[in-house]
Formats: structure tokens, sequence, C-alpha cells
């Protein structure tokens, strides 16, 4: 189902969030707890009529800290609910940051991509709409390696939105973390729509993600120069129903200033990232229930393509294979002329910039990881966006086309 039209409130909620989890120096030293509620509403054609509330504390309990509940209901009796804890801490001298989200939703007669209908050559006339019950839980664990910036400010490296860039290897700079994400996540159509068409998949799946993180970023919200690099291995031991399976995946990104145009412009960034991952069990099989099956994640947690990041002009999950590889460019920039701070509403927060962006995204899964194929009948998304800061938050609002669909979202934080 199109990720968008499920949780937009979750993404206004996740803004929240991340607002709370990058605290000012001020605010770490008041340490006084912050509470923020939220109401919205919204509509969209498989949510139907939707409000909600999200409910944010800031320190909570610790200075660094944050929660989070989201609920939602629908006129089509759909319902969604989000909460996180973020940036716990054991000491305030400690390496380590806390953190979990769990997340619930029960969608009547939504959008799905299923089996053959997620394949590179598939067409958007394969959704099928069906009553279905989703959930993800996942603990996070994630310890600051004693080098570069971590070497001497410990978890509060991670948490800075701002920091100098001082070499281009882990050792010399940026923040580098090691993360464990242990998760459990389901997908369970309650009507006969999907099994009608022969579909079956196991309707739970849990186990372990451990990523690498290397953020040599100059800024957090809209960098202008350095890296990012992530490597993440994701393991799944099965059980009596379902079998084991894993996956790696690489996101990297870089970032090149080019500079301010004469009076119009104040900064101009060019940004590039590429995507890629693959599950190397895939065509392994192993006994379950005296039946061989393949050493493959269901769907719902697989290897994807489509939605708030990569291929934005489709609904999320649209794609799903054994393998992936995407790439998006974005032409970011600044303009000297900002009037947010004097229109109604937005004269109420902090808004220091507002930033236009024209980005295109091309990827494709296939069965196998083969560089040749994965260039082969690539999908694309162009188009469009603004985002701006407000009281810490990068808010963005974008519109992609694509070679099947077109799409409007309203999302928070910069896509890579």
């Amino acid at each position: 189902m199109n990720f968008y039209k499920k949780i937009k409130a979750v993404a206004l909620a996740t803004a929240l969030l991340h607002s709370a989890s990058v605290l000012s120096d001020d605010h770490q030293k008041k340490y006084t707890p912050d509470f923020a509620a939220v109401p919205f509403a919204f509509s969209s054609d498989s949510l139907g009529f939707a409000v909600g509330a999200a409910g944010l504390i800031k320190s909570a309990g610790q200075p660094q800290a944050s929660l989070l509940g989201v609920g939602v209901i629908t006129d089509k009796n759909s319902w969604i609910t989000f909460l996180a804890a973020n940036n716990y801490v054991l000491s305030q001298d400690s390496r380590w940051l806390f953190g979990a989200e769990l997340y619930a939703a029960d969608f009547n007669q939504a959008d799905y991509y299923v089996g053959d209908g997620t394949l590179n050559d598939s067409s958007q006339d394969d959704a099928i709409i069906a009553d279905g019950k989703e959930a993800q839980y996942r603990l996070t664990a994630r310890y600051i390696l004693p080098f570069g910036a971590g070497e001497s400010e410990g978890f509060m490296a991670a948490i800075k939105p701002v920091r100098t860039l001082t070499g281009s290897s882990p050792w010399t700079s940026g923040v580098s973390s090691l993360e464990f994400r242990p998760f459990y996540q389901s997908r369970e159509f309650t009507d006969s729509t999907a099994s009608d068409i022969g579909f079956e998949e196991p309707t739970s799946v849990w186990g372990l993600e451990t990523r690498f993180d290397w953020d040599n970023r100059n800024n957090t919200r809209n960098p202008t120069e350095g890296s990012r690099s992530q490597f993440s291995v994701t393991y799944s031991p099965g059980d009596t129903d379902s079998p084991e399976w894993w996956r790696w995946e690489l996101s990297q990104s870089w970032f090149w200033d080019l500079g301010a145009f004469k009076d119009l412009i104040d900064q101009q960034v060019f940004a590039f990232n590429v995507y890629t991952g693959d599950t190397p069990s895939w065509n392994n099989t192993q006994n379950i229930n005296g039946k061989d099956e393949y050493n493959r994640p269901p769907e719902y947690a697989g290897t994807r393509l489509g939605g708030l990041y990569r291929l934005r002009s489709f609904q999320g999950g649209r794609y799903v294979d054994r393998s992936a590889l995407s790439y998006s460019m974005e032409y970011r920039v600044l303009p000297d002329w900002q009037p947010l701070g004097d229109w109604p509403v937005f004269d109420w927060y902090d808004v220091p910039w507002w930033q236009w962006v024209a980005f295109v995204d091309i990827g494709r899964v296939a069965d196998e990881y083969n560089l040749v194929e994965l260039h082969k009948d690539m999908k694309w998304s162009a188009g469009g966006a603004i985002r701006f800061q407000v009281e810490g938050v990068v808010v963005r609002t974008e519109i992609a086309w694509g070679s099947e669909d077109n799409m409007f979202r309203v999302m928070i934080n910069q896509p890579f």
C-alpha cells in the first residue's frame, strides 16, 4: 500500500520525533520537559477522511530524550497508531543511544501490490484492493564509535546538527556509529482477496538489522559538503512456519557546494545518492513443514523501491525482488528572497530558510544481483520540491512524475 497514503499523519509525527532528537545546547542545559500536541486532518483515496493527533515530550526523563505518540482514525474504519522513544542513555558520558518504535495499523479496502505485481515488468493495473493488518516493532541500540568527532564528544556528537569537517576518513572526521536494531514485522490480509489470486507469504517475521553509519556531513538538516555512508546487514532466523534469510544494503550520499549566484541565490548544492541491496539467500531452500521453501523475506520486509526516498513517483514498496539499485540526484537552491517569516501562520515560528529543489530518480529491482541487468529498463521519477526549516525541522513538499504515476507528498527531513 502507498506509504504516503497510509501514514501521512505519522510523517508529521515523525517530524516531531526528529526535531526532538537534535536539541540545542541551551535546551540541554535547561533540561526542562516540554510537551507539544498537534491535531490534524487529511483525506486520501485509500484512507478516506482521517483525523488524528500527535503528542511529543522533549527532555522526557533525560535532556536529550523524547517520547512521541500518534493516533489516526478514518471514516473507512481504518486506524493507525505510532509510539516512539528516542535518544535515551545509560549515563551522560555513555556512547550508547537507545530507542524504540512501535507501529500498528488496520486498513480497510486499501491498495496493495503483491506477487508478480511487484516485479520490474509489472504494471500499475496489477494492484489489488484488500483489507490488511500491519505492525512493526523495533528496538535500537546505537554505539558512537570512539574516533572522528565521536572520540571526545561521545553520544553528543551524534545529535548535534552542525559539524566541522576535519578530514575525509572515519578516523579523522564525522560521526561513526554501529547500530543494532532487533525488529518484528507483520502483515496479514483479513479478507480473501490475496488468497483468491494464489498469493501466500508468512504473516510475520523477526530478526536483527546491524548497521554501520559514517555521517561526515557538515549539517544534518541542510548539508552543503561532505558525505554519508550506511551499510547494513539484516538477518532473520525464521521459525517453524517461515525460512531464514539475510540481506545487505548500501546507501552512499555526497554533497557539493556550488556557491552563491549574484544577489539571487545564497546557496547552491548538488546532492547525489546511490542505493543498492541484495538477498544472497534468495535461491537457497529449506524444508518447512514438509515443503521446500526459498530463503526469502516476505514482500513487506524485502528489498523495495518506491515511496518517500527512492523512485518518488511510485507508491511505497511498489517494486520488490531479490536485489535493487537506484540513483537520486538533486539540485538544491536557497534563494536570497525569503518571505516566509512575514506570512500568516509561518510568522508564529522560526523559519530561517526555504529551499527550492529539482530532482531525478532512476532504479529497478531484479531477481539476481547483476549490475548489467540492474541498469536495464530502469524506472524513473522526476520532480520538484520546496523545503523549509521550521523550528529545527526540515519539512519537504514535493511532486514527482514518473514512468507510471505521479505523486504529491508532504514529509519531513531531506530524503538523503
